[in-house]
């Protein structure tokens, strides 16, 4: 959509949630975005933003100087998803603003000062992980994104630009970028500000500093010098640079120019309060217990015979569906289910076709589609990784916990494998295996730069190779057990009442420190600019958005705009 058209109907959209409490659904598409317009000029897409002040997510607050809320950052990951497979000769990807002397005011205050914890806190996560996917694209996919920052941008705004690879600001005399979080509002730039300035582009520590403390911003030649945009760009040759740094870095992109889409189908989901169902995924929401068995199912057919097939297939690929719902899923409970703290993790199918789908994606990676189901499908277990839930892995006969899958159970922060069968409840498929593959070997990292064996085994080289010695091997409890694989083995007899047991015990802890815990242990090793967003930069922001400094009645959060000084606490803690 050119910046000049109008805007297609939302007559089939879903109105705005009314509070809180009431679904948020992550499903949209083009045609129902409301804040956002893609341009496209053969290898080079614009992407507008001009978000319409009067829809936001929630009621209570307008969406002016292109704020953003939860709502529009869905239209914006969706976008960046489109762009990705829907659009395989995009080799740039302008994004912009459409409303004059302004690029974007970063996240809303008002729906800020309004929200409850958990909702700023998931709000800022998601906001993360998009703007991680958009380093993705640059890095794994080709696809450069370049920020044009035709106005001034403040916050998240700012944030949103970091996350591209290059930032251009006007040099209207006027026009700014700046982090005003602490200053204003008592809080820190959520989504990797800080970390980006000092780690990503390596800006001095002391700017970094006085910079984040000025809440006026910096613009111009000084924005330069400071190493805080690459470039400042007067006003009257704006356009003209613009595309033409658009078009150098297009030209260095390796996307293929005459690749067949990949169309991402709508989703076939249906939701009620018990139950989340796709076509291979599964959550039943036992709300009693605090939990949510969700259950993951294999490829019911063998993979095409090369990456012509994975095109014909499309979004009906195994690999690209089952990841599909699995991101929705995730995304959907976490939002919409804080009180299901516990996940509890089973597969049901065949391991030998699990990893024929590895074996065809990991042996055509060089074709677009193949390399991009399997950034996809490492950026949902990272999504995987950094949620606030409790873990668990059930290994039983009829499980495929093998290759791309056994992921799933190498996530978790427990794990139980029956020793044999159920005596009870005979399977053809005989006692329960895992399979390491080729897919557990280097292909799917961590946020930490490692993959989920080597933090698994941390430290221990020895333990680590005795396993992958054992690739391709199917592993019964017993053996499992000895390579430190699971955690418990027990047998059918006791099996469900240790599952029981674990559950019991996990619903029995206070949910704040099992955060603490699994973040805490989950990420070992070297720490990177992601563990640092999700780690040091989330804890201290969760602790942050719950003082009173920030939050409180009179905390800057609620004063600001008001004419009234925040009253603080000058008690260092």
């Amino acid at each position: 959509m050119s910046r000049g058209q109008t805007r297609p109907s939302l007559s089939e959209a879903e109105p705005p949630a009314a509070d809180e409490s009431t679904y948020v659904d992550f499903r949209t598409e083009p045609s129902r975005y409301r804040h956002w317009h893609l341009e496209l000029d053969g290898a080079v897409a614009t992407l507008w933003m001009d978000v319409d002040e009067k829809s936001g997510l929630h009621p209570g607050y307008e969406l002016k100087l292109n704020s953003y809320d939860l709502g529009v950052d869905i239209e914006l990951y969706d976008a960046a998803q489109r762009l990705r497979f829907e659009h395989p000769g995009v080799r740039t990807v302008v994004v912009t603003s459409a409303k004059d002397r302004i690029f974007c005011a970063g996240a809303n205050i008002r729906m800020l000062a309004r929200a409850s914890h958990p909702w700023k806190v998931n709000f800022c996560k998601f906001t993360n992980e998009t703007r991680n996917g958009i380093e993705d694209a640059c890095a794994s996919s080709g696809q450069t994104w370049l920020a044009a920052l035709n106005g001034t941008a403040s916050g998240g705004g700012y944030e949103l630009a970091l996350a591209c690879e290059e930032i251009l600001l006007v040099d209207d005399r006027s026009s700014v970028v700046s982090l005003p979080e602490l200053p204003l509002l008592a809080v820190l730039p959520g989504t990797g500000g800080l970390t980006r300035l000092v780690d990503k582009r390596g800006v001095r520590r002391d700017l970094a500093d006085r910079f984040a403390t000025r809440a006026e911003g910096v613009g111009g030649a000084r924005a330069v010098e400071w190493g805080l945009v690459d470039r400042a760009v007067p006003p009257h040759g704006w356009t003209d640079v613009v595309r033409a740094r658009a078009v150098e870095l297009a030209n260095g992109s390796s996307r293929p120019s005459d690749a067949r889409p990949c169309l991402l189908t709508p989703l076939d989901k249906e939701r009620s309060s018990e139950q989340v169902v796709y076509r291979h995924v599964q959550a039943d929401l036992d709300r009693v217990a605090g939990v949510a068995r969700i259950t993951v199912r294999g490829p019911e057919a063998n993979p095409p015979a090369g990456p012509e097939g994975i095109a014909e297939q499309g979004a009906d690929f195994w690999t690209l569906a089952v990841t599909r719902e699995l991101d929705d899923v995730i995304l959907d409970l976490r939002t919409n289910e804080g009180e299901l703290g516990t996940w509890v993790l089973r597969t049901e199918g065949d391991a030998e076709r699990v990893l024929a789908y590895d074996h065809l994606l990991l042996g055509h990676r060089s074709d677009w589609l193949a390399n991009e189901i399997l950034a996809y499908l490492k950026r949902t277990l990272k999504r995987l990784d950094v949620t606030s839930r409790s873990l668990i892995a059930l290994v039983e006969p009829g499980s495929c916990f093998a290759g791309s899958l056994l992921e799933l159970a190498l996530s978790a922060d427990r794990s139980y494998h029956l020793a044999g069968v159920f005596e009870d409840r005979p399977s053809e498929a005989g006692a329960a295996a895992v399979v390491v593959g080729p897919a557990n070997l280097g292909p799917l990292p961590m946020g930490n730069g490692l993959t989920r064996l080597e933090s698994r085994y941390f430290g221990d080289e020895d333990a680590r190779a005795a396993v992958e010695k054992r690739a391709g091997e199917r592993l019964v409890a017993q053996e499992a057990l000895e390579l430190g694989l699971v955690t418990f083995a027990p047998d059918d007899i006791d099996w469900d009442d240790e599952v029981r047991i674990g559950l019991e015990e996990r619903a029995s802890f206070s949910p704040d420190a099992l955060t603490g815990l699994e973040a805490n242990v989950r990420f070992v090793g070297p720490e990177t600019i992601e563990t640092k967003i999700f780690g040091r930069l989330t804890a201290w922001q969760n602790w942050i958005f719950s003082r009173p400094n920030a939050a409180g009645q009179e905390g800057a959060l609620r004063r600001y705009g008001t004419g009234r000084r925040p009253e603080l606490d000058r008690k260092r803690v």
